[in-house]
């Protein structure tokens, strides 16, 4: 076993990016239209899809700013 050298801090404040893919996909407005379509899908089902990268984006930068170099 192995003794963690330092106490671990999760409270970093790039923390607060993992909120976005949280907080746009609830937000209304958003999907108050059929136009524009994208290869004939309404909005709502395109944006959909769309938030999958987002949150990918958002996590991956979170992870990488965070991460301790040893």
């Amino acid at each position: 076993m192995t003794t963690p050298d330092r106490k671990r801090s999760d409270r970093s404040p790039w923390n607060w990016l993992l909120a976005i893919p949280i907080v746009v996909p609830l937000l209304p407005f958003l999907y108050n239209a059929l136009d524009p379509r994208l290869l004939g899908f309404p909005r709502f089902y395109w944006l959909q899809l769309a938030f999958v990268p987002l949150g990918v984006v958002c996590t991956t930068a979170v992870y990488r700013l965070t991460k301790r170099r040893r």
